[in-house]
């Protein structure tokens, strides 16, 4: 199980470049990550957050799960939380890059495969907006 925050600011969303030389090195993703054995999926994304951006978030509702699965690898749930206020900048700990972006302009980066569902859905306004964060 991997969970994922949608973290908003001033009508945009918070995407993150895994660094070059990591698996699936230099793909767009959301922050977050596994959710460690007895963690509930907003533990682990509340640590996971500390962990890569250095902030203390207060999450919001589930946006949206599904199922991904990369060849020759398990099936991978992946879990889309809503952060509705966070304490602190967000600081790049662990990836090549992040960027603050408008949902209109995600499909032009190259997301994860598992990402892209969420990617299209929030660039058409469904599921979930910043500006509702």
């Amino acid at each position: 199980m991997v969970v994922a925050a949608l973290i908003a600011r001033d009508g945009q969303i918070l995407i993150c470049q895994r660094r070059n030389g990591d698996r699936h090195a230099l793909k767009w993703e959301f922050p977050g990550g596994k959710v460690e054995h007895g963690e509930t999926p907003k533990q682990a994304l509340e640590r996971e957050l500390r962990e890569e951006l250095g902030i203390d978030a207060e999450l919001g509702q589930e946006v949206v799960r599904y199922q991904v699965q990369y060849p020759k690898r398990s099936p991978i749930l992946l879990i889309f939380i809503s952060v509705t206020s966070f304490q602190g900048e967000p600081r790049n700990e662990v990836f090549e890059q992040i960027r603050w972006e408008r949902p209109g302009r995600l499909p032009d980066y190259d997301f994860l495969d598992g990402d892209r569902d969420i990617v299209r859905r929030l660039a058409r306004g469904e599921l979930w907006a910043p500006d509702n964060a």
